[in-house]
């Protein structure tokens, strides 16, 4: 699907765009014509350098603060993005929260357990039913899960784990809530993605990549081309529908 604009005229909202797997999906919907508004929670120089490129390219590109555990925030950005490119036609739930120091079961904090469900889980949900007031025919919303939500290699995991499965729940509900009004929902189950949060050379690198069959990391942009298939006129009919890009960690 390189060079292929076939979303000119739509408007995508990426939660957590301002880097990673957000920053790839955003710089990819807006190559294929779309216009992208994504959201930061902290780091607004980051966002908006990812906005800048966009518009660089000839898009346009806004930079919105949401921070997903605050709902009202949530919502008022979803508004204000509806209200500057005056439609939203694809929602990418991509902000995403893990404790990477994988505490012992006895120690995860409450703090920690409830901003674990709070970004991934509840504001997931908040940002996806905002959204989708103001989605016609043809929307499309993808959330962004894990392989961890169904493969569990060791300990340390619980908490996120038990995040991004909910994920599977939220898109096959979605997809029936909203398939009659012609929006598709699905899910795309990252494996271990090179990230400034779960870095090729980071400290488990070794272990992740012995978790699948081509003993690698991903890409940030594979995630972004399996979004850009599901959010295009040709993902249509697919709906309810879960895409792992985990180098078959799950086999």
């Amino acid at each position: 699907m390189d060079n292929v604009r076939n979303l000119v005229g739509k408007t995508a909202l990426v939660t957590g765009g301002n880097r990673g797997i957000g920053a790839a999906i955003s710089r990819r919907l807006a190559a294929q014509g779309a216009d992208v508004a994504l959201t930061f929670a902290r780091n607004k120089d980051q966002a908006e350098t990812v906005a800048e490129q966009i518009r660089a390219a000839g898009g346009r590109g806004l930079a919105v603060a949401a921070d997903a555990t605050d709902a009202a925030g949530v919502r008022t950005a979803v508004e204000e993005v509806a209200s500057e490119f005056g439609r939203i036609d694809i929602l990418v739930n991509n902000a995403g929260y893990m404790d990477m120091s994988m505490p012992a079961l006895e120690e995860v904090s409450l703090e920690d357990l409830d901003r674990t469900l709070d970004v991934n889980t509840r504001g997931a949900f908040l940002t996806a039913q905002a959204a989708a007031r103001h989605m016609g025919e043809g929307g499309r919303i993808v959330n962004i899960s894990s392989c961890l939500a169904t493969h569990v290699p060791g300990p340390g995991m619980t908490v996120y784990a038990m995040s991004k499965a909910a994920i599977s729940g939220l898109t096959l509900g979605l997809a029936r809530d909203l398939g009659p009004r012609g929006i598709t929902v699905n899910q795309v189950a990252p494996g271990s993605i090179d990230t400034d949060m779960n870095p090729a050379d980071g400290p488990s690198a070794d272990f992740q990549r012995s978790q699948n069959v081509f003993g690698r990391y991903g890409a940030a942009d594979e995630i972004a081309h399996a979004v850009a298939y599901l959010v295009s006129p040709e993902a249509a009919f697919v709906t309810g529908a879960s895409m792992a890009v985990d180098g078959g960690s799950n086999l």
